[in-house]
């Protein structure tokens, strides 16, 4: 079998919990990151170098961008979050669809909850669709296969 980079814009979101139609059209999804800092320790006596260990992961938020839905049970969800104050956490997975809309890769981001939602600036001379923004915080995402 050939090995292939696959693209990259044919993809799909799902909120695990969030139902309703469209929900995981979206135009761009930022934030698959992770990186593992280093704790530098300094041992007496040793002045050639010093011992560098690797500390947890830290991830980058989560960002989905579309254009605005009106009714979306996802950003109804987002925005009890952040105007109340009341969080639930979801499960999010990020699905990489081949030409056959079969997923290659998949990344499943655990306990996400929302920490902005975002509207695109409103322009009257502009013949542009309104886009929204939610940026999810989350503990950590693993890649499914």
């Amino acid at each position: 079998m050939p090995y292939y980079p696959p693209v990259g814009f044919y993809f799909k979101v799902n909120v695990i919990g969030i139902s309703g139609a469209n929900e995981g059209s979206f135009q761009e999804v930022s934030g698959l990151n992770a990186k593992i800092g280093v704790k530098e320790v300094e041992e007496g006596g040793e002045n050639r170098f010093v011992h560098r260990f690797p500390t947890v992961p830290k991830y980058q938020n989560l960002v989905l961008k579309r254009g605005m839905l009106i009714g979306s049970p996802l950003i109804t969800w987002a925005k009890t979050c952040i105007e109340q104050f009341t969080f639930s956490s979801k499960t999010v997975v990020v699905n990489l669809m081949d030409e056959n809309s079969s997923p290659l890769a998949s990344w499943k981001f655990i306990n996400a909850y929302p920490v902005a939602l975002r509207i695109s600036d409103l322009k009257a001379q502009e013949n542009a669709v309104a886009v929204e923004w939610v940026e999810l915080c989350y503990d950590y995402f693993t890649k499914v296969y």
